[in-house]
């Protein structure tokens, strides 16, 4: 799928895009499991600009944040996944805990995360707002059948617990 894409060939797609005056949105996180709180977070995101650059943690990446029986789907998969959305433009997966260095290299003029980060606490905030960008704080969506957030963890748990003794 041409919209995955590796750091430098992202890094040269941006430079285009930012010399026709597209503004780049960049987000990331691990995306393993996806569900309706991921797909409100993307289309919001990419309300902010043109260009919605998503960074999916890589499965050793999202290992060594998550712990050892995480991820569910395997990097390659979501990669797919999130490039079929039509609000992502871009994919990349990058190795790292956290994005910074793609961050520092790709250069995007919007850095959005979810609202359970505090604006001071985002990676790579300092180096947006150096440049002129800005960070944006997107809230949580509550799922539409319970008051839980959500979330890949919350999913796994109900299926562990609708599913526990079945064979």
């Amino acid at each position: 799928m041409d919209k995955i894409l590796s750091g430098e060939q992202l890094k040269k797609r941006i430079e285009t895009l930012k010399g026709e005056g597209k503004r780049i949105v960049f987000t990331n996180g691990c995306f393993d499991i996806l569900h309706v709180g991921h797909v409100k977070y993307l289309n919001l995101a990419k309300e902010l600009g043109d260009i919605l650059i998503l960074a999916l943690n890589s499965d050793s990446s999202v290992r060594s944040i998550k712990g050892p029986l995480r991820p569910v789907v395997p990097q390659d998969e979501r990669a797919y996944i999130m490039a079929s959305l039509d609000m992502v433009d871009y994919v990349t997966i990058f190795d790292e805990d956290t994005p910074l260095a793609l961050i520092e290299y790709i250069e995007p003029d919007i850095l959005v995360k979810g609202g359970d980060w505090s604006e001071n606490d985002v990676v790579g905030r300092e180096s947006v707002e150096k440049r002129g960008g800005k960070v944006v704080i997107i809230k949580q969506f509550n799922e539409s059948s319970t008051d839980h957030p959500a979330s890949t963890t919350n999913i796994i748990r109900k299926i562990i617990n609708v599913y526990k003794g079945d064979s």
